[in-house]
């Protein structure tokens, strides 16, 4: 059968089947010399975040959907405990063992799949087993569309399928449900404890695991609603047959291991901080989403959240906290609920001033845009798209559009066009297209 047929069965539109049976075909090449092997094919998809900026990590929700784009991965069983990556793209080999004491480098695309082979093998332990992995994404790199998260989780399902980590008692007590294991792998991204498993290096990111929940749990064909800390799937929205996502690449790097990451932990320290002024020391297992988001009322939270600020903080780091608290509440409890309900009853004309307020939340409570994204929404609103928002980790990315499915490749053209004309030096920009798509799928 080939790649055409095997994504089709798996529930590829046919055009976007033959676009991925290209990369799988190269990831098939790149296997050399072992190629006669037992090898096993995996779709690792990216993410969109269509709403919850930076809620994850603070206990809120977001609403998500993988894309078709992704990893096309190839995997074969070694018997020793070594592990060899190869980017078949890039032509880049690297080797590495399983061990709890590996010391991955930062700011290369290595650091992703050595930090998941050493915190593995600590918790795991005994004798894991190794893989020899190949892989190859057509994923824009360091756009905020989850390529580094993508690549955790295409090496932690080979690695966990390699030695039935899936039958053993740990991992049933502890995986149970797919969003479990989500929260895990975010877990061994950001260097958090999980459960009964303690704290690791990480890759150096004080992120969640809204990525990693939306590559593995996403439903196709509709978007996704988790709550975060621990991971809970809310609801699913079915989407809408005559639109579409285009997506517009920035361009701008916003690699979390790379110079954005000081920005990204900044963030991630301001909401702790924001979090231990509102809840208190007294109640560490307290989320900010407990405390503030899920009460019937929140009024009375918020205003004594409010009260607590002002009296413990200085004037302008209480300004930047109370922007932070009123862009989190208003994600979590007004924008992602309305575009839910919106969806379901099938009022997406409501859809459009909800993403503006997620936006105008993003420049005020998080400061996280540049004029790149915040030009790519304006021009695709100029266009006629229904609505547009950036996303991800921010500080450069992507923006993501809803269009109407007949407008699409003319709407792509005029805005990546609008784009190269008013930033002509961003030449790493990229535009693509994309339904809400299956999640992390063997490609049998």
């Amino acid at each position: 059968m080939t790649f055409v047929e095997r994504l089709r069965q798996i529930g590829f539109r046919p055009d976007e089947a033959v676009r991925r049976a290209v990369v799988f075909e190269r990831v098939a090449a790149a296997r050399g010399e072992s190629s006669g092997r037992a090898w096993q094919f995996d779709h690792v998809p990216g993410r969109i975040e269509v709403l919850g900026k930076h809620t994850d990590y603070a206990g809120g929700r977001s609403l998500v959907c993988a894309t078709e784009q992704g990893f096309a991965v190839a995997m074969a069983p070694r018997n020793d405990r070594q592990i060899a990556v190869t980017d078949a793209v890039l032509g880049e080999r690297r080797e590495f063992p399983i061990h709890p004491d590996l010391e991955p480098p930062r700011g290369e695309w290595i650091n992703y799949p050595m930090t998941v082979a050493s915190r593995l093998g600590r918790d795991f332990g005994g004798d894991l087993r190794g893989v020899d992995l190949v892989f190859a994404s057509d994923l824009p790199i360091a756009a905020g569309v989850s390529s580094s998260s993508a690549l955790v989780v295409a090496t932690a399902r080979a690695l966990i399928e390699r030695n039935a980590l899936g039958v053993g008692p740990a991992f049933q007590r502890e995986f149970a449900a797919l969003e479990n294991l989500a929260g895990y792998l975010g877990a061994i991204e950001n260097g958090r404890p999980f459960r009964g498993f303690g704290a690791a290096a990480g890759v150096g990111t004080m992120g969640g695991s809204q990525d990693q929940t939306a590559i593995l749990c996403s439903r196709p064909d509709a978007l996704s609603q988790f709550r975060f800390d621990p991971v809970q799937f809310e609801r699913a929205v079915a989407w809408p047959d005559q639109f579409e996502f285009v997506i517009g690449s920035s361009g701008v790097r916003a690699e979390k291991t790379g110079p954005a990451l000081e920005h990204y932990n900044r963030l991630a320290l301001e909401t702790a901080e924001l979090r231990d002024v509102v809840v208190g020391p007294g109640d560490p297992g307290m989320t900010l989403g407990r405390a503030i988001i899920d009460p019937a009322d929140a009024g009375p939270a918020l205003a004594a959240a409010r009260q607590r600020i002002r009296a413990d903080l200085d004037l302008e780091r209480a300004n930047r906290l109370e922007a932070r608290l009123v862009q989190l509440v208003a994600e979590c409890r007004t924008i992602i609920p309305g575009v839910v309900a919106a969806l379901s009853r099938g009022d997406i004309g409501v859809v459009g001033p909800l993403v503006a307020a997620s936006q105008a939340g993003a420049d005020t409570g998080l400061r996280n845009q540049v004029p790149e994204t915040t030009s790519l929404v304006h021009s695709a609103l100029t266009l006629g798209a229904l609505a547009a928002s950036a996303f991800g980790a921010g500080f450069g990315g992507s923006v993501w559009a809803i269009v109407h499915t007949s407008m699409v490749e003319a709407f792509a053209s005029a805005w990546e066009g609008s784009y190269r004309a008013h930033f002509p030096a961003r030449s790493e920009a990229r535009f693509f297209r994309t339904r809400p798509a299956l999640p992390a799928t063997r490609v049998e």
